[in-house]
């Protein structure tokens, strides 16, 4: 009896010293997060917008450092984090599927391994697409009748663009896409500016600072990338802007079928890689596992923080933080989409848009 009770006393012990070590966890650290694109876009704000939430509910409330990296459509960004990132929680690659569709097209200049990283958190989102009212389009039902040529500005082919190309492709739209800008803000000032006329921002910039020109009458919303149904399939409406319809229903509602076919097929793969998992915080192969479990407890630590969902409800409508095993075991599938489309994806985005691989 008395050697149980030394057992159990040890092993509370143990267990009392595990907890305090990871209360104390970061206590003095920094955490970088690299994004690797320019201030001012979806990621970016994103970052900034979580920044306090996990300075609050880290053990030791380490300092977030915020560290923007753009070039390479995000590859030089995700080139530096697979050089030079650490280990032991404390710097972050945060980023969409404009580095994680360069990864599983084999795009050329990429040496990071996403799909060997760790998964710490993701933040889902939407992608609202929005026209000028200089077009002549007033909604979705219309927008092959534009009354001038579609222009659309992006970072590149193969990078957050690629589902808003792809929705373009399956709803058989003539788009003329203008690529190379260094992140998604810049988009949107072009659009302001009169330089492209169709345009994709996620949520997080579109309520914030899209909805406001909406408002004054200077853009006009079309439709979202939607949301997976009870089956998994993208045919939705996308609960964070309920009142779009998705990219599947516009489909329907211009003709009079649901969409079928390959065009579809890479849509639904790369649409749903970029929406349901879109914002996607990664750590190196290596990272301890206790990291990750301190990450997702301060994620639900986070969810449940009254702050966190009055502040969620204004910028992504109420979204929440995901991590944990599942959240890994998805992105981690999301990454391996099947041989034919990967195939389409390679011959569109090299033959219409250049990409090299």
């Amino acid at each position: 009896m008395k050697t149980t009770l030394n057992l159990a006393a040890a092993a509370a012990l143990a267990l009392s010293g595990a907890a305090s070590a990871q209360d104390g966890y970061f206590a003095g650290k920094t955490i970088d997060v690299i994004v690797p694109f320019g201030p001012g876009g979806a990621t970016f704000v994103s970052a900034k917008f979580l920044e306090p939430f996990f300075e609050k509910h880290l053990p030791g409330n380490p300092e977030i450092n915020v560290v923007d990296r753009p070039g390479g459509g995000s590859i030089l960004g995700a080139n530096w984090f697979e050089q030079n990132a650490k280990s032991d929680g404390t710097t972050i690659l945060f980023t969409t599927s404009s580095t994680a569709n360069p990864f599983v097209l084999g795009q050329e200049g990429v040496e990071y391994r996403l799909a060997d990283y760790r998964v710490a958190y993701s933040h889902p989102f939407s992608g609202v697409a929005y026209v000028s009212p200089s077009t002549g389009v007033t909604s979705a039902a219309d927008i092959r009748s534009s009354k001038t040529p579609l222009i659309y500005g992006g970072i590149a082919a193969a990078a957050s663009d690629l589902p808003g190309l792809l929705s373009f492709e399956v709803l058989g739209l003539d788009v003329k896409s203008v690529l190379g800008f260094n992140g998604r803000g810049p988009v949107r000032l072009a659009f302001e500016q009169g330089e492209v006329n169709i345009d994709y921002q996620f949520t997080p910039v579109y309520l914030t600072q899209v909805v406001p020109s909406v408002e004054a009458g200077t853009a006009t919303p079309l439709w979202t990338g939607g949301a997976a149904d009870a089956d998994g399939r993208l045919t939705a409406r996308d609960p964070i802007a309920p009142d779009l319809p998705s990219v599947h229903e516009v489909y329907e509602m211009l003709n009079g079928e649901p969409p079928s076919g390959i065009e579809w097929q890479a849509f639904e793969s790369v649409a749903a890689v970029t929406y349901a998992y879109g914002l996607t915080g990664y750590m190196k192969p290596d990272t301890p596992q206790e990291v990750l479990d301190i990450f997702a407890k301060a994620v639900a630590d986070i969810n449940a923080d009254p702050e966190f969902q009055k502040a969620s409800q204004e910028v992504t409508n109420g979204a929440r933080l995901s991590a944990g095993p599942a959240t890994e075991k998805a992105v981690k599938a999301a990454l391996s989409p099947s041989d034919e489309v990967r195939a389409y994806l390679k011959d569109l985005l090299s033959t219409k848009y250049g990409v090299k691989f």
